[in-house]
């Protein structure tokens, strides 16, 4: 184990039956940890404290007769949100975890998930209820909602629960997916998924009693979720918990708590080590200790070899090791986790050949250079589940040394979506056509293992091809980042568009706020002094054709520069091609340089 302790877990069916014997074990050991502002102000549960305030939710949802019902859940990050998912497991009740909605762009999503659940109850906070009930009276057919503010619920109702007839097949909640190609489909999980998963992660991790998390993921996604607040309670470890807004503020808050906190378990998608790199100074890490930091995952999205290098390099004198960085790859369908880096070993930074790799074909090179790409492996594939790579159109097991899509079955695989039998069958009933072997999960992904771990090359519906060859848009998106320093990171859409029946590469780029468009003299004459540097946009758009020439010898049919922000995103962050390509086909888009 990590820290030479075993973990001791119950033979529990269900995470109510893990969570209160968790309470007969260590009823005063802290679980949770929140940090109000990010830095010192805390606010904290024990597990006999989580339990009180989960059975006063659950007996007021029992009171009122919600026992197989749904209930979303809009909360503020923090340990209110925590309690009311618990209570709804506490109740039967079936969660639906969702972000608040903050800003009137968010509402249609959160309507969508409401009619596809068929919910009609929703649990809040009073920091949220006001704010959010006004957002919702502006929308035909909301007005009819059940809102029940737990802040408000008596303690004495605690004493009152019933624990409810539950098994392991039972749906804990549903995992609304960002929807990044396509509508949020709710996944469903049971309690057997959830333990499967949360097993499979321990035992990779080699996670015990004596770990801390640190994170700063949104808690209602399913690596924020499940990989930072449920893995400390199936491990009987503890975690400290920031709002990500705080993170994105200020990145010196993470690493700091992972300082004062001794962390030993953090991580997130490439950009957050992206944003540590950027916004934290030599001052701010010369007062940093990362020494007892021992895994720092990272997935998600792309992972870049890059980016782990340099964070490496850069936070060594911090007492960062390089075998702390932890590769893996997982999604939503499958509970969270799929692979994950072995720990004996440096994670994998292998170089493939560039134009191999276009032919979807794999041929590994002793070095990196401009003909190479150079991928991260993700990892082996966790205990009780079994991936393949197969044809996507053939259904047939790829070679060797082919591409393919990921399928996946196993223990921790989903039922299927929540009302929606066409797409669960599309996605959740493959079969090998050559063996029969099946039911797989058809990840939507494109993969292929070499030296026994898998390696994810892109999504195959955002696969762009050109000339009939394939790219993947993040690696179009990566060299268009890092063309010119103005151009915000992680803010940049590939796609292609049909021009005269030929498809052509468009890309849309968010320009970063300390900079404004160079105008013509007289504008210029005439405006007021503004702290902005003057840019002009033509220096931008030629750095971006050149570089597109240079490392991928494409040409750039329009460059598109956009205010930030516009590009637009899923809830947990993600670039929704599909939609920035539907926005520049309408002339939506916020044109930066107008």
């Amino acid at each position: 184990m990590g820290n030479n302790q075993s973990v001791q877990v119950v033979e529990a069916t269900t995470l109510v039956d893990l969570l209160r014997w968790r309470v007969q074990q260590t009823p005063h050991q802290q679980v949770y940890t929140f940090l109000l502002h990010g830095d010192q102000e805390e606010a904290s549960l024990t597990y006999a404290q989580l339990d009180q305030q989960a059975r006063m939710v659950a007996a007021h949802l029992q009171h009122i007769g919600a026992e197989g019902q749904r209930a979303l859940l809009l909360y503020p990050p923090g340990l209110e949100y925590i309690a009311a998912f618990v209570g709804c497991l506490y109740a039967g009740v079936t969660a639906i975890p969702a972000y608040p909605p903050t800003t009137a762009r968010l509402i249609p999503r959160i309507i969508t998930i409401l009619e596809n659940a068929q919910s009609q109850m929703v649990l809040t906070c009073t920091a949220a209820l006001a704010a959010i009930q006004r957002g919702f009276d502006q929308v035909p057919g909301l007005q009819k909602l059940q809102w029940i503010n737990t802040d408000t619920l008596a303690d004495t109702l605690a004493d009152e629960w019933r624990q409810p007839a539950l098994s392991g097949e039972t749906l804990a909640f549903l995992q609304y997916t960002s929807g990044s190609t396509s509508m949020p489909k709710g996944v469903m999980l049971t309690h057997n998924n959830l333990l499967s998963n949360l097993r499979l992660m321990q035992h990779m991790g080699e996670v015990s009693s004596q770990d801390h998390f640190i994170t700063w993921l949104p808690p209602y996604h399913d690596m924020g979720l499940i990989g930072s607040l449920l893995e400390p309670l199936y491990a009987g470890c503890s975690a400290t918990l920031m709002s990500p807004v705080v993170f994105l503020q200020r990145p010196l808050r993470w690493l700091q708590a992972v300082t004062r906190k001794h962390g030993t378990i953090g991580g997130g998608p490439n950009f957050a080590y992206d944003l540590c790199l950027r916004k934290i100074t030599p001052e701010q890490r010369a007062a940093l200790d990362l020494s007892s930091w021992r895994i720092a995952f990272s997935g998600a999205e792309p992972i870049r070899s890059e980016t782990m290098k340099r964070f490496t390099a850069t936070f060594a004198d911090c007492g960062f090791k390089p075998e702390c960085f932890y590769p893996c790859y997982g999604m939503a369908e499958t509970t969270l986790m799929i692979t994950g880096h072995n720990r004996a070993k440096l994670p994998l930074h292998q170089p493939f050949q560039k134009a191999a790799l276009e032919q979807h074909r794999v041929i590994p090179t002793p070095c990196a250079d401009d003909k190479s790409s150079t991928l991260v492996g993700c990892g082996w594939v966790g205990p009780g589940l079994s991936v393949v790579i197969a044809h996507p159109e053939h259904m047939t097991r790829c070679q060797e040394d082919e591409i393919g899509e990921v399928w996946v079955t196993g223990g921790s695989v989903s039922r299927g979506y929540w009302n929606n039998p066409a797409e669960t069958k599309r996605a959740f009933d493959a079969y090998l056509q050559d063996t029969g072997e099946g039911p797989f999960l058809r990840t939507g992904d494109l993969g292929f293992f070499y030296d026994g771990e898998l390696f994810v090359t892109g999504r195959l519906k955002d696969v762009i091809i050109l000339h009939g060859y394939n790219y993947y848009p993040q690696d179009i998106e990566y060299t268009v980042e890092e063309s010119h320093p103005a151009i915000r990171t992680g803010c940049c859409a590939a796609f292609t568009v049909d021009v005269d029946n030929e498809e052509r590469l468009v890309i849309v780029a968010e320009i970063d706020p300390r900079y404004e468009p160079e105008r013509n003299n007289a504008a210029n004459s005439t405006r007021e002094s503004s702290p902005r540097k003057l840019l002009a946009p033509q220096e931008v758009k030629s750095a971006i054709r050149q570089a597109i020439s240079t490392f991928h010898d494409l040409p750039v049919y329009q460059v598109v520069l956009v205010n930030p922000g516009v590009v637009p995103k899923t809830s947990s962050g993600k670039t929704q091609r599909y939609a920035c390509r539907a926005a520049f086909l309408a002339a939506s888009l916020g044109v930066w340089d107008e």
